[in-house]
């Protein structure tokens, strides 16, 4: 079993605290570049500090989930582990219609599944620097034809490499009918983690994914706007009494300059997890174990293949 890196393969105990999905570099792309100037992260001096701020408080690694059609960057996350001592998992696969279907047009699920593949097992773009992660998504409710083309090939690569599979959905809509479209695409409910699922569905849902088998993926902590962390500390309280503390991840998904502490000192970035968030479920009686759990063991579980 490994874990791939940016600078190489390492056992999965060696991965340590781990936010399960994240950004270090990107960019919106055209048409959409100037809806909003604070969305992309340009700067490797800047990374590095945040990173750096970030395992100050503790963390070790984080999963980049950046797609080419968003501005991956295979050789400056290389620098950014390289200068910061952060173990950095980048993704491979394809972000949203809205920003991947120029990528992605004309070509068919064995197309697209033989660039995954190629990320992994050889290098993103033209590189050495090869993928850990496999990235699908969907839109709000549904999956377009796109998409589902690429769960397709996500199915294929996964098949060819068994990458673990991390999603996007459109503020959680369409989680359970995505976990199942990969499913019968040839992914293992236990190999893929259902994304960006804090944002207040109905209990239900939480509990049918986890049913299903699926790694949980609240990664919108510190996003008030979407959802208070407090009832995400009682979704993750709930989930864990009822049996299900082995599937939950947790991140930040920070992609705004304004959310970094690099960039704003009033805000804690990619340690606000850590420095806000779990004292936060401290103080609601989780214990270490199941921390360490949700820090540790299950990303080491998930993106180990």
């Amino acid at each position: 079993m490994k874990i791939r890196t940016v600078l190489g393969d390492i056992s999965p105990s060696e991965l340590g605290v781990t936010a399960c999905h994240e950004h270090l570099i990107w960019s919106v792309p055209e048409p959409y570049a100037d809806e909003d100037p604070d969305l992309g992260f340009d700067s490797i001096p800047a990374a590095v500090a945040e990173a750096r701020y970030f395992k100050l408080a503790g963390g070790d690694a984080l999963v980049e989930m950046t797609t080419a059609e968003i501005g991956r960057c295979p050789v400056e996350m290389r620098q950014i582990a390289e200068a910061s001592g952060l173990r950095v998992i980048a993704a491979t696969g394809h972000h949203k219609e809205k920003f991947s279907a120029a990528a992605l047009a004309g070509k068919s699920a064995d197309e697209i599944a033989d660039g995954i593949v190629t990320d992994i097992a050889s290098g993103m773009s033209g590189t050495d620097i090869k993928a850990g992660v496999i990235k699908a998504a969907s839109s709000l409710n549904a999956a377009t034809e796109s998409e589902r083309r690429v769960i397709h090939a996500v199915g294929l690569a996964h098949k060819a490499t068994g990458a673990p599979v991390s999603t996007h959905t459109e503020a959680g809509t369409f989680a359970v009918e995505q976990a199942k479209l990969l499913n019968e695409a040839g992914v293992p409910f236990e190999r893929m983690l259902i994304g960006h699922l804090d944002r207040g569905l109905p209990r239900e849902t939480y509990l049918e994914l986890a049913r299903l088998g699926v790694f949980l993926g609240f990664d919108q902590v510190g996003k008030n706007k979407y959802w208070l962390d407090s009832e995400r500390v009682l979704l993750i309280k709930d989930l864990i009494a009822a049996g299900y503390v082995n599937q939950i991840l947790l991140s930040g998904d920070t992609a705004r300059k304004s959310a970094w502490h690099v960039y704003n000192p009033r805000t804690n970035g990619l340690a606000q997890i850590l420095l806000d968030f779990i004292p936060s479920l401290r103080s609601a009686g989780v214990s270490e174990s199941r921390i360490q759990s949700m820090l540790v063991e299950n990303p080491a579980r998930f993106l180990a293949f």
